[in-house]
């Protein structure tokens, strides 16, 4: 049985030409960058081509480039880094979007846990914030805005410029957790007119445990860690220089094929989502349809059964659920929540997510199966 991964969502493969540029970091140049000897040397320009390449993907100064965990770490050490920069006392407001990930949501709950603020700003049915809904929540103590760029469960894409402008014209600072489209579409801080930006490397053909967030020059987030000055003094500790170069591998190959990439990846979505609404009709209901979504993203909800039961049929299909049912009771994703789901067409959700090494006969045999399991789990 060949499976057909469809969760590139989640994590991507790393990349031939990415395990290539690590591999010599793994051995001879083992090095620790602070080093003041030739192994040292040779790993800090490793480190400063690395930054170098995500600065360039993303169009910023090399200087503005802060390498991280991953982009957990990074919309942490944002929201926190500059709360308690803004506002030490703890009498400051954030906004969020409800359809941000949780490592931004969870960050949020915590802040207001602590005494700030925290204001939830909703969405359309498609998925889309109405920046004059953020402008709205802006009050004379708002000190950041935090808006995800493009939704990791339905694809949909913001307006972050839009809301960034208002935010601006009112000097409030905006963070991005961009993870979901760095290396799919062009994302560039200066055009959002985003401060801060958050992104991951296993969601662009790195490993997972490596990501960067770009902090605008002149900005000073409170570090979440304490130790050395490392990173500009925003995540003391030795460097993953291993993971660091693979970062910057896979950003420069994601600057070299973006648009080849995007376009393949959108004709390979719309075949999919083509061929299931041929099988299915109307009775199959396509998230965000009328939003401007993720090239490779579709999200499905499948009428009259659950998402998991259906995946459970069909084994080889690698796809991902984001609500689900416990003893009787449906857990619904916030973001499936927030577009105005019921529970039922939430838990018969599914997302399906295509990236680099999709083929056709792939998306073909799995619009197939997804048709075949549901004829026999609704029968």
């Amino acid at each position: 049985m060949r499976s057909i991964y469809l969760d590139y969502n989640s994590t991507t493969p790393v990349a031939p030409a990415v395990q290539e540029a690590v591999l010599p970091f793994l051995a001879e140049h083992f090095g620790d960058p602070a080093g003041r000897h030739a192994v040292g040397r040779a790993a800090r320009e490793a480190m400063d081509d690395s930054r170098h390449l995500v600065a360039t993907l993303l169009g910023v100064d090399r200087d503005e480039i802060v390498f991280t965990s991953g982009g957990t770490e990074s919309n942490n050490l944002a929201l926190l880094g500059m709360m308690r920069r803004l506002a030490p006392n703890g009498r400051g407001h954030l906004v969020v979007t409800a359809l941000e990930h949780v490592s931004v949501a969870a960050t949020a709950r915590y802040l207001q846990s602590r005494g700030y603020e925290l204001t939830v700003v909703g969405c359309s049915r498609d998925g889309v914030v109405d920046p004059q809904d953020v402008e709205n929540s802006l009050r004379p103590d708002t000190k950041l805005v935090s808006v995800i760029h493009a939704n990791h469960e339905i694809g949909s894409i913001q307006p972050v410029r839009q809301i960034a402008h208002l935010c601006r014209q009112a000097d409030v600072l905006v963070h991005c957790d961009a993870v979901q489209s760095v290396g799919k579409i062009p994302v560039r801080p200066s055009e959002l007119g985003v401060d801060l930006l958050s992104l991951s490397g296993h969601k662009m053909y790195a490993p997972k445990g490596v990501g960067a967030l770009y902090v605008r020059r002149g900005l000073d987030p409170v570090p979440v860690l304490h130790g050395s000055a490392d990173e500009a003094g925003l995540r003391p500790g030795t460097p993953n220089v291993p993971h660091c170069v693979a970062l910057g591998a896979a950003a420069g190959l994601a600057a070299a094929h973006l648009d080849k990439a995007r376009d393949r990846l959108a004709m390979l979505r719309d075949r999919l989502e083509t061929l299931l609404l041929e099988g299915f009709g109307d009775r199959l209901r396509i998230l965000a349809h009328r939003a401007e979504r993720l090239p490779n993203t579709l999200a499905v909800s499948f009428p009259r059964v659950a998402g998991d039961d259906l995946l459970r049929r069909i084994p080889e299909v690698c796809a991902a659920t984001d609500s689900a049912s416990h003893s009787g009771s449906a857990t619904i994703s916030p973001a499936l929540a927030a577009i105005g789901l019921s529970a039922r067409e939430a838990l018969g959700t599914i997302r399906l997510s295509i990236g680099w090494y999709t083929t056709e006969e792939e998306i073909e045999r799995a619009a197939n199966l997804l048709l075949a399991a549901w004829d026999s789990a609704s029968a």
